[in-house]
């Protein structure tokens, strides 16, 4: 196996989310697992840096396994700006949340996503940015006890 072949984006890229998930596994597993009324704060990080690590290295492991395919090494630039900017207004929605509240963020988060990336019919948008947001209320501040942001503007 050449080096090249070992410093493609993917192979790179998947090192480091492999590294990024043992950190977040290792981290995680000092934090409560479960406690009394449910999962502790270490149960979803646990799962999240497995999922990290398995996915990671199954990037690398298709990577490595892939023939030498001129294609592969061209950089879709539009795919990694579209990529960025998902980011970058996922980024945005979190502070938002102050604000405008959770339900408000996170249903303009879905009418970005909805429209600008899977460019849906405004039917599927609507039902979604209202259908999502309430079945948040519904299972944390109702069924789990947990409250979700209010916003200073909104109220709620």
């Amino acid at each position: 196996m050449n080096g090249s072949k070992l410093m493609r984006g993917d192979v790179v890229a998947g090192a480091l989310l492999a590294a990024l998930g043992v950190y977040v596994t290792t981290t995680a597993m000092g934090w409560p697992f479960m406690d009394d009324s449910g999962p502790g704060p270490g149960f979803f990080p646990v799962f999240y840096g497995i999922a990290l690590i398995v996915g990671s290295l199954a990037l690398v492991v298709m990577t490595l396994r892939k023939d030498h395919d001129p294609e592969v090494a061209t950089v879709d630039w539009q795919g990694v700006r579209r990529a960025l900017g998902m980011w970058v207004v996922f980024a945005l929605s979190i502070p938002a949340m102050k604000y405008l509240g959770f339900v408000l963020a996170f249903a303009g988060l879905i009418v970005f996503f909805t429209q600008i990336v899977f460019r849906q019919s405004w039917l599927f948008t609507g039902i979604s940015a209202v259908l999502l947001p309430l079945g948040f209320e519904i299972l944390f501040p109702l069924l789990l006890g947990v409250q979700l942001p209010v916003g200073l503007w909104t109220g709620f």
